[in-house]
């Protein structure tokens, strides 16, 4: 080592303990104080699954663990668990090629929601073909454990017999003790009440509409007095160059009317824009619920083509959700590449 690098390295050690020093003094005799260690902000980077998980649906079990369903590029409809919404374990298929729903026997089961609805799980799902607008419907099923085996109950209802074209995308919700169930593509965002065990439509429940043509993908969150209607429109799978994007509204019923921020209804084929593509990710979309974490903070799972490896299909990200004004955002109205973590308990 030469003369003039000894020298900055001395220097360089003194200044790095000049800090310490600093602080094990103080103006009233010199007693030491505590040194408070500078608190670590812990990061996630996106997306949360790798893997291609399209339009994902969560659930919440009583022991506190997530469970993702997507749309089957994994046959038989994919099930993942987690506990605090990063770190995802495959842990099988809700239905095998034996149990798999029979109806529709050309369909692909797409856009599962899954609920924990009075002691059981509800696993409504879609049955579709590409441009099977009027053979395609929704079916329902349920376990007695998230991860299953789920026992088929058959088709709600066709979207031939009902007059409604291209019904996929269920999203099922309580209110007011009733059981209800909304979906649509493109040609309307209809509902329905459902029967009390929610295999079945109610008897003489006709379906309502709430939107119009421009979304599809469904879900209705209920915050502070409002129902906040959110959908995706645009192109959802064409890789890179998806437009798929999330928009809202907000009502003060849940059948509507769901207005913009400016008071534009929704059912006229208005909207608000909550997420749309950026440099690093194209056509996010499709939302699952919202998840709430130990700190109050609102958590959106979606999916989205990573624009560097579209070949990967949609993979799963996450994003948090604030509100201002009784509305939502995400920071940006883009996809994050790291954000801070949600913050749950230790299970």
């Amino acid at each position: 080592m030469n003369k003039r690098s000894y020298m900055f390295s001395i220097v360089s050690i003194i200044v790095g303990f000049m800090p310490i020093l600093g602080c094990s003094s103080s103006d009233d005799g010199g007693h030491s104080q505590d040194i408070k260690p500078i608190p670590v902000v812990q990061k996630y980077r996106n997306p949360i699954i790798a893997t291609s998980l399209p339009d994902p649906s969560i659930v919440k079990s009583p022991d506190g663990v997530f469970y993702l369903f997507a749309t089957e590029d994994i046959r038989n409809l994919p099930i993942y668990r987690s506990t605090d919404l990063l770190k995802w374990q495959y842990v099988g298929t809700a239905f095998t090629d034996e149990s798999r729903p029979k109806w529709n026997p050309g369909g692909g089961i797409w856009a599962p929601d899954i609920n924990y609805v009075d002691g059981k799980y509800m696993l409504y799902y879609s049955k579709s073909t590409w441009g099977g607008e009027w053979t395609c419907g929704l079916g329902v099923a349920s376990a007695t454990k998230p991860q299953g085996p789920y026992t088929d109950h058959g088709a709600l209802f066709i979207s031939e017999d009902i007059g409604i074209q291209n019904c996929i995308d269920p999203f099922y919700i309580e209110d007011g003790g009733k059981k209800y169930l909304f979906w649509g593509s493109f040609h309307g965002i209809y509902g329905v009440e459902l029967s009390a065990d929610g295999l079945t439509l109610k008897p003489g429940a006709k379906p309502v509409q709430i939107a119009g043509n421009q979304m599809e993908a469904t879900y209705i969150h209920h915050r502070d007095g409002y129902y906040y209607l959110f959908g995706s429109n645009g192109s959802c799978c064409e890789g890179n160059n998806s437009t798929y994007q999330v928009i809202y509204g907000r009502s003060e019923n849940l059948f509507g009317p769901y207005v913009t921020k400016d008071g534009k209804r929704m059912l006229d084929g208005a909207f608000d824009v909550l997420l749309h593509g950026s440099n690093n990710v194209a056509g996010p979309g499709h939302n699952a619920e919202f998840v709430t974490d130990d700190a109050g903070q609102d958590w959106m799972i979606y999916h989205g083509y990573m624009k560097t490896d579209p070949d990967a299909g949609r993979q799963v990200l996450m994003d948090r959700v604030e509100w201002g004004n009784g509305w939502p955002l995400i920071s940006g109205s883009q996809s994050s590449v790291e954000s801070s973590l949600p913050t749950f308990d230790s299970k």
